[in-house]
């Protein structure tokens, strides 16, 4: 029976259409309406065929909505013509995922001849909802130009499923260039409350940067961007915001530098933006106001992205006031702490960032501040006002990882043997300073054993510290191990085995060893390495060629001067490194 009833409403469905279709005469041919009609009863057979599949049960549900939607939509007019009735078709035959069919019905709309009428529509519609005197109705019914609009945006959708995605975005790109045809100004704020056009409209907006994402388009998906948010498509402000943070992701992670803005799209006195990092901070930093200001609903990623963008340019001060314009509950106390201190640390603004981890770590609550004492410990270790609060943080933090992951161990004991070791330089007797100094080595051979001898920084600070307590031949077999390990691309480990070779006296091998490095090593980086020959030649007793070495290190100097505009002198330079030598 139920079956019954649903072919009685699609049969009073395709005969209403027939009916009004056959009544506009003025609008159709007689072939047009041949057409529509054995189109009508083709459907109709395949519908008939269609209820006697097992399927049938399961869709009747979804089929009684479609029905009575293109029942309702054939009431709101009086008469409808060819185009109108393939379109209500078409959407019959997609909302029943016949993605094939209805892109069959969707081809055989001629959608171009009606475009001038549609704009006509539009226009007509937009100037009723100002003040102004009513004007004559357009050829092109406004609710015909919603069911075509709707029709070209589901004829994208079923491009999209059949993955032809260039050919989804030009479809969709239509609806809106009709739009901006019709309406250069943009859309009224109270367009379309009685229709559905303008959701159809913001739908395309949406729908378009994907599609040529899709299509592995990137000039395209940065075009339709700037065209969502320039021009007024009556969008609300939670699809604006997804569109702002949408086309900043792109353009920070797509690898695809856009075009410079155009002129339309500048404005006088503000800001322009120069390059995808530079317009994707300023997406950003409006969608942060927009958060502080409580206009759309915070999201969290957004900071994310912001701190990587602004990383990436070297902006960490700008950054750190970002976090601290943060309204409270955005982010955990303790993670807004650690990332603000991360950037003034970034900064070179130790202290602050130091001032503000030991907001942290005051408490004496270590289990979940590992990485704020690992943070705390490496300012302090690099300070001698400070190495001995450094010790102390990494002592912590050697407690909350012990027995757990290796790799935090070994990261935690070499913060605490570099540490002790800077400890020890100011000791104030020889039993403290040799006490220190055991310590230090013990600690750092254990982090070595845990990272199984493979860890760079630790066989350096191995080999550094033993170096410093005159056990030289420890010092150069680290040393040598890991520059096989490295394969020589360190300049410091160079300097290393060099100096160790010069504390053994063999001031031959290590000159040997410098000279090797300046072959390898880039102009600007040679500064350091002729400084190190210069001091070998001088305890060689060889004053002319050490001379010469300066003469070197004072004309590399004058090179970078003129580079890059340095506003200090050479005989200040070459007192500089006179005093170090």
């Amino acid at each position: 029976m139920k079956g019954t009833k649903d072919m009685g409403r699609y049969s009073r469905f395709t005969r209403c259409m027939s009916m009004q279709c056959l009544c506009s005469g003025n609008q159709m041919n007689r072939m047009d309406r041949a057409v529509q009609l054995s189109e009508n009863i083709d459907i109709k057979d395949g519908m008939n065929r269609r209820y006697s599949s097992p399927n049938f049960v399961i869709e009747q549900h979804a089929n009684n909505t479609v029905m009575e939607e293109a029942e309702l939509s054939l009431q709101r007019v009086g008469s409808i013509n060819y185009e109108e009735a393939r379109a209500l078709l078409g959407r019959v035959e997609y909302q029943r995922g016949h993605i094939e069919e209805a892109l069959r019905v969707f081809d055989g709309i001629k959608v171009s001849t009606l475009i001038p009428e549609m704009k006509i529509s539009i226009a007509t519609k937009v100037d009723q909802q100002k003040p102004r005197p009513y004007s004559s109705s357009p050829a092109l019914s406004f609710h015909a130009v919603t069911v075509l609009m709707e029709t070209i945006y589901l004829k994208a959708l079923v491009l999209n499923d059949l993955g032809r995605f260039e050919e989804a975005a030009r479809e969709c790109s239509t609806i809106l260039d009709i739009v901006e045809s019709a309406v250069p100004e943009g859309l009224p704020s109270n367009f379309g409350n009685d229709c559905n056009l303008n959701e159809t409209i913001c739908r395309a907006v949406e729908l378009l940067p994907e599609l040529w994402k899709l299509g592995g388009f990137p000039l395209e998906t940065v075009s339709s961007y700037r065209r969502a948010l320039v021009t007024n498509w009556n969008l609300d402000a939670k699809t604006i915001a997804k569109i702002q943070k949408d086309f900043a992701i792109f353009l920070l992670y797509s690898g695809c530098e856009a075009y410079p803005l155009k002129r339309r799209c500048q404005l006088d006195g503000l800001f322009v933006p120069q390059n995808n990092l530079e317009e994707a901070i300023l997406l950003l930093l409006i969608l942060l106001m927009k958060f502080n200001l409580r206009r759309i609903e915070r999201d969290p990623t957004v900071m994310h992205h912001l701190a990587f963008a602004l990383s990436v340019s070297g902006q960490l001060k700008p950054l750190a006031r970002q976090f601290e314009a943060l309204l409270p509950g955005i982010l955990d106390n303790i993670e807004w702490l650690y990332n603000v201190a991360l950037c003034y640390l970034a900064s070179d603004d130790d202290l602050t960032a130091l001032d503000l981890l030991r907001r942290v770590l005051k408490s004496g609550e270590d289990s979940n501040s590992f990485k704020e004492l690992i943070l705390a410990s490496k300012i302090c270790c690099e300070s001698s006002a400070r190495v001995g609060e450094g010790v102390l943080y990494a002592r912590r933090a050697l407690a909350i990882q012990h027995g757990g992951c290796d790799q935090m161990d070994v990261v935690a004991g070499l913060l605490l043997g570099i540490s002790l070791s800077n400890q020890a330089r100011y000791a104030t007797t020889d039993i403290e300073r040799s006490s220190q100094q055991h310590e230090a080595l013990e600690v750092l051979g254990n982090a070595g054993k845990k990272a199984h001898n493979r860890d760079f920084g630790t066989i350096y600070s191995i080999s550094l510290e033993n170096a410093v307590q005159r056990k030289l031949d420890t010092a150069a077999r680290y040393a040598k191990k890991l520059f096989k390990l490295e394969a020589g691309s360190e300049l410091k480990t160079w300097l290393l085995i060099a100096r160790i070779m010069s504390a053994q006296k063999r001031f031959e091998d290590a000159e040997c060893i410098v000279n090797a490095a300046l072959d390898q090593a880039g102009k600007w980086s040679q500064g350091d390495l002729l400084q190190t020959k210069a001091k070998i030649q001088i305890a060689q007793g060889q004053l002319r060629k050490a001379i010469e070495t300066y003469t070197q290190i004072l004309a590399l100097v004058q090179l970078r001067m003129k580079s890059f505009g340095a506003g200090i002198s050479v005989l200040q330079v070459a007192i500089f490194y006179l005093n170090r030598s």
